[in-house]
């Protein structure tokens, strides 16, 4: 029996071992933090200063023109300008197989993604930085044009309580709803909703690690970390994720982008997503 499937057994039984209000779960050991990788073969993408190596999306995808991007003490901010229209902040560079270190910090009720071999349509693979009531961050999707059905893998949403200044003060989770949204053969790992709440620091600065490597890419995410999920792009069976269309789409590689989300109910006025201390090694 091969680790993969090992692998998915001991998701399956940790499911059927947590019970259904969980949504899934892992064995505690498994939700350990590990050392985080060595800096050695890591180059920096931003220079903290500038936005020298970026570019916003030369043409019009559905997310809008481009929103507004700058530099704000020592960080990337991007939010919606004007009011409803994204877009894409995307390295000038394209990468295939990575290993990507950042750090983020999200305004609350923003709707924001980490995008791997992107093209110029917007079509990726995603990682959630969907920080609203009924979103997610960490899990992974595909970005796609219209027409095309895009993969989801969201286990769990998301739900924020606010104090008195309208301020974020806890989060909870519920299981996605939706059928098509979670099984637990879609991942090789996925971490429990728990694990995720003790692993957040609601307010401040978290790391966020994204290896992709492979020609239908196995994506592994980390936060602050502690593994969150694990991709196979290979043998992933969502049933929407059909993995020769998006490879003739994509190709091997494309460049590493965030995203500003369009349409004003997906994002507060004057909210910003942010980004430092951003760094790649080609694997």
């Amino acid at each position: 029996m091969n680790n993969q499937n090992l692998n998915r057994r001991a998701l399956l039984a940790g499911m059927l071992g947590a019970g259904l209000g969980a949504g899934l779960c892992r064995v505690s050991a498994f939700a350990e933090p590990e050392a985080a990788p060595s800096e050695e073969g890591f180059v920096p993408l931003f220079d903290g200063k500038t936005l020298e190596g970026w570019h916003t999306n030369r043409e019009k995808i559905s997310h809008g023109t481009g929103g507004r991007w700058a530099v704000e003490d020592g960080a990337i901010t991007g939010e919606q300008n004007p009011p409803g229209n994204g877009g894409m902040l995307m390295t000038d560079k394209e990468f295939g197989d990575f290993d990507l270190m950042l750090e983020l910090n999200p305004d609350w009720h923003i709707d924001s993604g980490v995008f791997l071999r992107t093209n110029p349509q917007g079509v990726c693979f995603q990682v959630y930085v969907d920080y609203h009531d009924r979103g997610n961050v960490g899990w992974l999707s595909t970005e796609q044009t219209a027409g095309h059905k895009r993969m989801i893998i969201h286990p769990f949403d998301l739900f924020g309580t606010l104090d008195e200044d309208q301020k974020l003060k806890s989060l909870t989770t519920k299981p996605d709803q939706r059928d098509i949204a979670w099984k637990p053969d879609y991942l090789l790992y996925s971490a429990t909703p728990q694990t995720f709440l003790d692993t957040w620091k609601i307010g401040q600065w978290n790391t966020m690690r994204v290896r992709c490597a492979g020609k239908y890419p196995r994506i592994t995410t980390w936060i602050n970390n502690v593994k969150m999920a694990d991709f196979d792009g290979q043998t992933c069976p969502q049933p929407d994720y059909k993995k020769e269309e998006i490879f003739q789409q994509l190709g091997p590689k494309g460049p590493i982008a965030f995203q500003v989300h369009g349409g004003k109910q997906m994002w507060r006025s004057g909210a910003k997503c942010r980004w430092r201390n951003i760094r790649v090694k080609s694997l």
